[in-house]
């Protein structure tokens, strides 16, 4: 948490509903200035709570107000971008923090003697805040919350178009069951969910038609649907013709039910991929709206992207906003837990994943990229992995990924571009 005076702080604690929030204010002596008050969670009901918080802190010698709320999916999101941004609190600094709820949760466990009601979880809030207990970033505002939105939104029809293609990939199988099996070189086609590849799926009404078809009609039909792009179109007329006779015969009555069920597939993942070149270029907008400089930086890593830098940048912010390395690991979730006692010391020690998921992808996902383009970093990832016997890649992985970490923190807080010369040698 920011260093503050915490004799002149107000502390505020946020218990988040749908409808209505709950809100709590104490000072550092524990004593109630608001105790449980429930406003709505509505533009109206926000203004009240300024109000509220501008009074108190007009008649007292507060000179700041820390806010925390837990991160209750998006109900939240409205009241901590409206009371950061607030005119009226200003002069009083406030810093508005969305706290993990198991933490708060492990907190109230603390208690012996607390009453069980609907607002007691403002008033554990507002105390965890008193007791220094915070230690991730401030709400950044409405900058960084439309890039997060876009990223975020990304990733959501990334993961929706590899469910989708896992999906039909079951429906494929029963209805040609070697095309699905097919992989790498022996695959006739370099996209197996292009347009091709569709026709083939979904133009042939069994896998008996292909295999019944004459080699002249399959390759013209080849080379009208790939628009003659395939540079050997009799070899692939062969394999696709091979594979149907190879194929599971099915009874009539399926192979109209599966091949419609297929063209929806087709259909949604088209759609998909529609959607995912348009939300690139939105986020590529925001970016460089947004902080160029720090996305140049994170570009400039071998094996980082456009994808991997605006969506560590969406979650992490800006690096000034961490005093280090470690604040950023912490954050992300990519630390562990020391386990020992007396003369034991554990090997197996869990990576503590309560910090921010979205980051933590980001993260690991770059750090698989790294380790393919910097040898240094395959070096690093070999030799972590020879060192245990059980998840040995999980273990390489989450340990290049905190070196990763490292390196990240060391290029933006200088404000310098990757070089080589540079590597980051640290074990």
């Amino acid at each position: 948490m920011k260093k503050v005076d915490y004799l002149s702080t107000l502390f505020v604690g946020i218990d988040i509903g749908a409808r209505q929030n709950v809100v709590s204010a104490i000072n550092f002596e524990q004593e109630f200035l608001i105790k449980m008050k429930p406003v709505p969670n509505t533009q109206s009901g926000a203004e009240q709570l300024e109000a509220m918080l501008v009074d108190i802190l007009s008649i007292n010698t507060f000179k700041t107000v820390i806010i925390g709320l837990e991160s209750t999916s998006f109900y939240g999101v409205h009241i901590a971008n409206f009371l950061s941004a607030s005119e009226k609190l200003m002069a009083f600094k406030p810093f508005v923090y969305c706290l993990n709820p198991k933490e708060i949760a492990n907190y109230k466990d603390s208690f012996n003697a607390l009453d069980k009601n609907d607002g007691i979880d403002s008033f554990v809030i507002a105390d965890f805040a008193r007791v220094g207990r915070i230690h991730t970033e401030p709400w950044r505002g409405s900058q960084y919350l439309a890039l997060q939105r876009l990223t975020r939104h990304r990733l959501h029809i990334v993961e929706c178009l590899t469910r989708e293609k896992t999906y039909m990939l079951s429906n494929v199988f029963l209805k040609f069951s070697e095309f699905a099996l097919l992989q790498g070189v022996e695959h006739p086609f370099s996209d197996k969910y292009g347009a091709t590849a569709s026709s083939i799926l979904t133009d042939f009404l069994s896998s008996e038609d292909i295999a019944n078809a004459s080699i002249e009609e399959l390759v013209d039909f080849v080379n009208t649907k790939s628009r003659k792009r395939i540079s050997d179109p009799q070899m692939t007329a062969e394999v696709l013709q091979q594979a149907a006779r190879n194929s599971y015969r099915l009874d009539k009555c399926l192979y109209e039910p599966l091949t419609t069920s297929i063209a929806c597939s087709f259909n949604c993942i088209q759609a998909f991929e529609k959607e995912l070149k348009a939300i690139n270029k939105a986020i590529e907008k925001a970016v460089m709206g947004m902080n160029p400089v720090e996305y140049q930086i994170l570009m400039s890593i071998p094996g980082f992207g456009p994808v991997y830098s605006s969506g560590i940048l969406a979650e992490l912010g800006s690096a000034q906003a961490f005093p280090n390395n470690d604040a950023i690991a912490k954050y992300a979730g990519i630390v562990w837990k020391e386990n020992q006692s007396g003369g034991f010391k554990a090997e197996n020690t869990p990576m503590n994943k309560a910090g921010n998921r979205y980051l933590r992808y980001y993260l690991i996902e770059a750090a698989v990229s790294v380790i393919r383009h910097i040898p240094e970093y395959q070096e690093f990832y070999q030799r972590k992995f020879a060192e245990v016997t059980t998840h040995q890649h999980k273990r390489a992985l989450a340990l290049t990924s905190r070196k990763l970490i490292r390196m990240i923190f060391g290029l933006l807080a200088k404000n310098q571009l990757y070089s080589s010369n540079r590597v980051d040698k640290s074990i």
